[in-house]
Order: structure tokens, then sequence, then C-alpha cells
């Protein structure tokens, strides 16, 4: 990945709004869905060449993407086992917080913490909350159902 710092951004027709990416040190630290371009935005990023292609239909995993979370560390978990959904599937919030090591199905203070995560997640789609299907997502609900489509859930 480009070891670059900085505000990435490109226009996705199918998303009908722009993919920004942070990034800091080589890691990406978020990912939003603006209508408007950012004028610091830079468009050439290796990344925003894949997610393009993973819009239009190629499978990706994302999974060498190197990810900075600077989220609390009982959220950090759920969104490592997150990350571990494959392409084309989808779970519910009560599943993922069976996946969480230290998380209680039955508890529902922890399933407060799962959907909190995923409505906090900094990098949609990179860290697919869209694949939860009874969870908040970090993307705009228009965005969540188009990566949903793309991936056939």
């Amino acid at each position: 990945m480009d070891e670059t710092a900085g505000i990435y951004a490109r226009e996705s027709r199918y998303l009908d709004r722009y993919v920004q990416l942070g990034v800091a040190q080589g890691r990406v630290i978020s990912v939003s869905f603006p209508t408007a371009l950012d004028e610091n935005a830079s468009t050439d990023h290796d990344l925003l060449d894949r997610i393009e292609s993973y819009l239009q239909g190629a499978t990706d995993e994302f999974e060498d993407v190197e990810i900075a979370l600077t989220v609390p560390t009982d959220q950090r978990e759920v969104l490592e086992q997150l990350r571990e959904v494959p392409y084309g599937d989808d779970i519910t919030v009560e599943q993922l917080v069976s996946m969480t090591p230290g998380l209680d199905a039955g508890e529902e203070s922890d399933h407060t913490l799962v959907r909190k995560a995923l409505a906090e997640n900094p990098v949609p789609l990179l860290i697919p909350d869209h694949r939860v299907r009874d969870g908040p997502s970090a993307a705009p609900p228009p965005v969540e159902q188009k990566l949903r489509a793309v991936e056939g859930l």
C-alpha cells in the first residue's frame, strides 16, 4: 500500500458519492462516503483502485490492508472479529457477539457494545459492517445497501 499520508478520494458513480480514505504512516485510519470532494484530497491511491474494482463486482476481502484502529479495546475486538466474515456472507449482531472473545450472547450490554462498535466503525467497507444484517453501519444507509448488493446480500 502507498506509504504516503493524507486524504484520498475518488468519485464512485455506483455509490453516487465519493469514497474517501484517511491514511497515516501507510495505514488506513478512516473511510467515509462524502457527497462532496474534499479540496485537499488526492485521487491517486492504490486502495481507491481496488475499491473501484470491488464496487464493479470484483471479489476483494481487503484483508491485506493495514488499518490503524483508534477505538476502545472492547470495540477493536468486535471489529477485528467482523473482519473475519468472508465476502458474500452475512451474520447477525448475536452471531458477532458470540464470535467475539469475552462477550456473551445472553448479555444485553454485550449486544449494545457490538452495536456501538458497528456504528462507530472508522473504516466501513474495510471492516465490513454491511455484512451484519441487523446491525447499524457506519456507512450512510444508501451506501450500506449498495455494498450489500455488491456482495449479493
